[in-house]
């Protein structure tokens, strides 16, 4: 699964629109609105490289609001998580 995260300028006057028409496209994982640089990230997650290709500038980039994206692919993942069940592997709790 490749994991991409989508920098959004929207329109301010339709960001919780905008947000959640971006919600609502298969693929899109998560919306989140935010102070910053970009009004709003998405989380994408997608089988193959070609449909990031599609989903960007045919779905993502046509949301009415959407002023420009700015994508970056994930190559890793690390959360707290991921560390902590790779320290108890093999160790039974009480």
């Amino acid at each position: 699964m490749i994991t991409a995260i989508v920098l959004i300028h929207a329109a301010a006057d339709s960001i919780p629109e905008t947000a959640q028409a971006i919600a609502d496209i298969e693929g899109v994982a998560e919306v989140y609105s935010c102070a910053g640089d970009v009004d709003l990230i998405a989380i994408v997650r997608v089988p193959t490289h070609e449909g990031l290709a599609d989903l960007i500038p045919t779905k993502i980039s046509k949301v009415s609001g959407v002023l420009d994206t700015d994508t970056h692919i994930a190559f890793r993942s690390y959360s707290r998580a991921d560390t902590e069940s790779a320290f108890d592997i093999g160790i039974e709790a009480d």
